[in-house]
């Protein structure tokens, strides 16, 4: 036969639609043509393909060979493409029966030496191709992340010529087997590293709890960025589905993912300096940003007030929707965010509010960088004052509980939410907390003069609803009280910072 077709999968943001890799050998003066959307790295496969045939023991085919990647309209990109059509030349010229073509998917970026070089998204297409019932051949190299997906008829291949044997029946390769890693879930930094700032080891685990997004303000040196670097450590492990989805993402970005630490939750960590894209995505072939790759964990901003405006108000909508959708003219690509948020900040320019270096109307400037409805978005707003003379010297004080001691009782607090709603507080919508959140008639009016006073917007008060039923859970309380109301309000400092600038 002069037409082959095999399967395989391209790659649209952490999605892996399906790809027809049609081949056509033609007489006529030689020729090499691929169509259908390919980008420059696909184009380039024609010089890849052809020196890993001949080096790989082929005859290459003096004819008019024409590639048609389909569907047409779906930009490709990569190399993964480079095995399905040197594969697909092979069988266009009859080598290669066409029924196993039928029963397998493959992808791999080609070597000039005809060994297979390891590609990205490997994990999106590996998931895919366990949904469509065929067998998967990939490099060598990606069989560890690919592996993850446990219903999947996985074939490693280090080399061109052992795909041939396979496909041919000749040398079958050998199929992948799943291998439990244990997963490291020992501490990496403890709690008690920290010295006093019992309040804000409070609010972390109020955070942790109910996955609450958490403000610090405090001058340097107090303990701000220890304290948020430690997030990570008091979280519970990942569930399945959750640990795919994060792997997911860092896969279609190239990033390795390792098995013994693939449920442990991200923990991003950007500089300032970071544009709007690189926090949300983009690019003219929409890419995953900051804020997807700490999906399912942390994104620590530190030195909030240094960020631009912008950049910040870009973190806004996945704030409340949970992800985030990148359009351009060529398409369109939707990535999931469902991160904690955490920043750290000083009070003032010149560090210390206390310092007598700014005036009232400096520091105002300074924190007005901050807008109202993004800091409506944060939680908890907790100080980090300075130790109190003789803190650190005293080497018998208490350093409060440990990690370990904190992530039991974060984990016991998650589990009667998911029992509950099989959803963090965070994320309960408006019938659920009415159903979840009730107070009583004296606690409504309490909390409403309270957010008066404090000129809270009704986002706020919700967010304060959410964290005090947190309060309640970490209690194992039935029900919202006045003290974990209280509570609640005390995890307000920005507020009350803003206020009394103002009334100055």
């Amino acid at each position: 036969m002069s037409l082959a077709i095999v399967h395989t999968r391209a790659s649209v943001g952490i999605d892996a639609p399906p790809i027809r890799v049609e081949v056509h050998l033609a007489n006529g003066l030689p020729a090499f043509n691929i169509v259908g959307l390919p980008e420059a790295s696909v184009r380039e496969s024609r010089d890849r393909v052809r020196s890993a045939l001949i080096n790989s023991g082929f005859e290459f085919p003096a004819r008019r060979i024409t590639v048609n990647l389909a569907p047409a309209d779906l930009p490709k990109e990569g190399g993964r493409f480079d095995l399905p059509i040197a594969i697909g030349i092979i069988a266009a010229g009859g080598q290669i029966p066409a029924q196993q073509l039928e029963k397998h998917e493959l992808a791999g970026e080609l070597a000039l030496s005809g060994e297979l070089a390891p590609i990205s998204g490997a994990l999106p297409l590996a998931y895919a191709c366990s949904q469509s019932g065929k067998a998967l051949v990939l490099p060598a190299n990606n069989a560890e992340e690919a592996g993850l997906i446990k219903d999947i008829q996985l074939f490693p291949a280090p080399a061109l010529l052992q795909v041939y044997h396979h496909l041919c029946g000749q040398q079958p390769l050998p199929l992948y087997s799943f291998q439990t890693v244990p997963v490291a879930t020992t501490a990496q930094q403890d709690m008690r590293d920290v010295i006093g700032q019992a309040a804000a080891k409070r609010a972390l685990e109020i955070a942790a709890a109910g996955g609450h997004n958490l403000l610090f303000t405090g001058p340097p040196g107090t303990g701000k960025t220890m304290l948020a670097n430690r997030l990570v450590d008091i979280l519970p492990p990942m569930s399945d589905e959750e640990a795919l989805q994060t792997a997911t993402i860092h896969s279609v970005t190239g990033t390795p993912v390792d098995p013994q630490h693939w449920r442990q939750r991200p923990f991003r960590h950007p500089h300032h300096t970071a544009s709007a894209i690189a926090l949300a995505g983009g690019g003219s072939i929409p890419r995953p940003g900051e804020i997807s790759l700490a999906h399912n964990g942390v994104l620590f901003l530190d030195e909030l007030p240094e960020f631009d405006r912008k950049v910040l108000d870009v973190l806004r909508e996945p704030l409340e929707s949970g992800y985030v959708c990148i359009s351009r003219a060529a398409q369109q690509a939707r990535f999931p965010a469902r991160f904690q948020l955490v920043a750290a900040m000083n009070p003032s320019p010149t560090g210390s509010a206390d310092d007598k270096r700014s005036s009232p109307q400096q520091v105002l400037r300074y924190l007005s960088k901050l807008s109202g409805p993004f800091l409506d978005r944060i939680d908890l707003q907790v100080d980090v004052p300075r130790l109190p003379k003789g803190s650190l010297g005293d080497e018998l004080q208490d350093r409060g509980d440990s990690s370990a001691s904190i992530r039991a009782r974060v984990r016991a607090a998650r589990q009667r939410q998911l029992a509950r709603r099989g959803k963090t507080n965070v994320t309960l919508n408006s019938k659920e907390m009415a159903a979840d959140c009730q107070l009583n008639s004296q606690d409504q009016v309490f909390l409403e003069n309270a957010c008066e006073r404090l000129g809270l917007s009704v986002r706020s008060y919700h967010r304060l609803l959410r964290v005090a039923r947190t309060i309640a859970d970490l209690q194992d309380e039935p029900a919202i009280v006045r003290a974990h109301l209280a509570e609640a309000l005390q995890y307000r400092s920005f507020d009350r910072l803003m206020a009394q600038l103002l009334a100055q």
